[in-house]
């Protein structure tokens, strides 16, 4: 089998590591670098430039170069370069190209095989899109890897005999993820992880990048964020003068000719200190601790009984995050491990345990944790938008877990059973993962027949759930793989019923649920109430008023989903006005 290498595709920069000798070394890139800015673009002839010349790009040709393209997995947002759009999982598959070739050039052979690191917070549809970007970059993904699991593993091979609570704190470039682990004789024990991924580095830049934009409107009124060049020249500056700020007290910053006023050159000069600097970004201190409190929380750890605080991430270079932490948590961190390489190489160490080159005496045994709810959808007295939790979030696995449930109505005689993922106690908010049918229920009165559901899942990402009726022991099943490959499903349309449980059905699932009520309701009285004639009279009223914006906000996706969900609609719409 051919060697599996360890990837830490991350917000600003990738890099890859391999396990020799026992120990990961990280690989070099084709520019003999190994950090590679998670930059990619089209070049002046039509050719892909990745990395250090694709950032080059971005100053000269911001619209046809992307940037911070993790942060936009698992939506559906489009990303955009020059005449094309494309997804995020699809530019993460280039840039995976990448890593893959010289991979192989380094290694001599054809590297096919690969673990992947991700935010321990990221979702299942996030998940599937990172295993996605891998299976079309041409890796088998042996593993979707938590990118603090990976840091505790890069530290825990050197440390095999302590015993210790450590917190891993990993501020990346676009996210944030906190994870408390307990190490015990060899056994790392992902206790619990929770984290923003909308929290990194870049957003430390936003605020310096703010900070000089409202400095020179009100100097010369002008929103230097509407002109994409200038700001393109600003973001660069902020990065710069945040690095600078780790080590100085104060950054001179000088844009010259950042724009044009009355026909007159303009410049940008300021100067900021450390001290502005921190209190500018205090707020997104603040949003780490929310993060951290749940996590001790989840964990039964009081902040006293942290032994060790390992930092992880280029953006914890930054003296305040130290001082942040210490002040919240009175524990100094420490900078055990490499914060650009210790996730990658963690990655590498778990490819190693994977293929067998690190024995099983030398290997940590490592466990994690699900980082979110997985549950299914129930009917209340009130509501069919209820879920009901089966593996609250961070719950060891392998987990099995199992609960009672009766029937809705009298003589049901069939239950769907819907799965989903998240932490909002209504299923519209949470992420659709899944459904099967149990059928053969005795025809009884409501509440008189029980079913039996169990949620099993495995450390391969693999959730299965069985639904059985306990007066018959007649079962139905199915399989979710929390790491499947979605290429296949995207290229197909949706149909109403997947859309329905997607993320930009949120806003018109209410209108659309009414009207499927008031259909039921029509069968059941007919026309014959005055009051439920005006109850028909507004949902015609308000799915008319809702198309229209429906209409266009699918268009951003995709125009054959749109022209199918708007007739599924209509002709709701239709059978409604009958």
């Amino acid at each position: 089998m051919s060697t599996i290498i360890g990837i830490d595709l991350g917000t600003s920069t990738t890099e890859a590591a391999v396990l020799k000798d026992g120990k990961p070394v990280m690989l070099l890139n084709l520019e003999g670098n190994q950090i590679t800015p998670s930059v990619l673009g089209i070049g002046p002839d039509g050719n892909w430039l990745i990395g250090e010349k694709a950032r080059a790009q971005y100053l000269l040709s911001p619209e046809n170069t992307a940037i911070e393209v993790k942060r936009q997995m698992g939506s559906n947002e489009k990303i955009r370069l020059g005449k094309q759009s494309y997804t995020a999982a699809s530019l993460s598959a280039k840039l995976l190209e990448y890593v893959k070739t010289y991979a192989s050039e380094q290694l001599g052979e054809e590297v096919s095989r690969a673990v992947i690191s991700v935010p321990a917070y990221f979702n299942d549809i996030q998940r599937q899109e990172t295993v996605q970007a891998g299976t079309q970059a041409g890796f088998q993904v042996e593993r979707i890897l938590n990118e603090p699991t990976a840091a505790a593993l890069s530290y825990g091979l050197d440390h095999m005999d302590e015993e210790s609570h450590i917190l891993v704190y990993d501020l990346g470039g676009g996210t944030f993820d906190v994870t408390l682990l307990e190490m015990f004789e060899g056994v790392l024990e992902v206790k619990a992880s929770s984290g923003d991924n909308k929290l990194g580095g870049k957003d430390f830049d936003e605020k310096i990048i703010d900070w000089l934009a409202d400095s020179f409107q009100n100097k010369h009124g002008i929103d230097l964020k509407k002109d994409i060049h200038a700001l393109v020249r600003l973001k660069d500056e902020a990065e710069n003068a945040k690095k600078k700020l780790s080590t100085e007290d104060i950054c001179q910053i000088l844009l010259p000719l950042i724009t044009v006023k009355d026909e007159k050159p303009l410049s940008l000069e300021a100067n900021l200190s450390v001290s502005e600097f921190n209190e500018l970004c205090k707020d997104l201190l603040e949003r780490t601790h929310a993060p951290i409190d749940t996590v001790l929380r989840d964990a039964g750890i009081l902040p006293s009984e942290i032994d060790r605080i390992i930092l992880v991430g280029g953006s914890t270079r930054m003296p305040m995050v130290a001082n942040d932490l210490e002040s919240y948590l009175g524990k100094k961190p420490e900078a055990a491990l490499h914060p650009d390489f210790a996730v990658a190489e963690g990655a590498a160490i778990q490819a190693g345990i994977i293929e067998g080159t690190i024995s099983p005496e030398d290997s940590l045994i490592m466990t994690d944790v699900n980082p979110f709810a997985l549950g299914i959808r129930v009917m209340d007295e009130f509501t069919d938008e209820k879920m009901a939790v089966l593996i609250p979030r961070n719950v060891t696995i392998p987990t099995t877990r199992s609960e009672m449930f009766t029937t809705s109505w009298d003589f049901q005689t069939a239950a769907q059973i819907e799965i989903y993922q998240g932490e909002s106690m209504r299923v519209g908010s949470n992420h659709f993962l899944g459904e099967f049918k149990i059928t053969g229920i005795p025809p009884r009165p409501r509440h008189e027949e029980s079913i039996n559901v169990e949620f099993s899942y495995d450390l391969n990402g693999i959730l299965s759930v069985k639904a059985t009726l306990v007066s018959t022991g007649k079962d139905a099943s199915i399989q979710i793989n929390m790491m499947q490959d979605t290429a296949a499903s995207e290229e197909k349309p949706l149909d109403i019923e997947q859309w329905k449980k997607s993320s930009l059905a949120k806003e018109y699932r209410a209108v659309i649920r009414r009207a499927e009520k008031v259909l039921k309701e029509r069968k059941r009285k007919g026309n014959r109430d005055n009051a439920f004639s005006e109850e028909l009279d507004e949902t015609i009223l308000e799915i008319e008023k809702n198309l229209y914006d429906l209409k266009h906000a699918l268009l951003s996706e995709d125009q054959d989903s749109a022209d199918l969900i708007e007739a599924n609609l209509l002709e709701l719409l239709d059978e409604v006005s009958e």
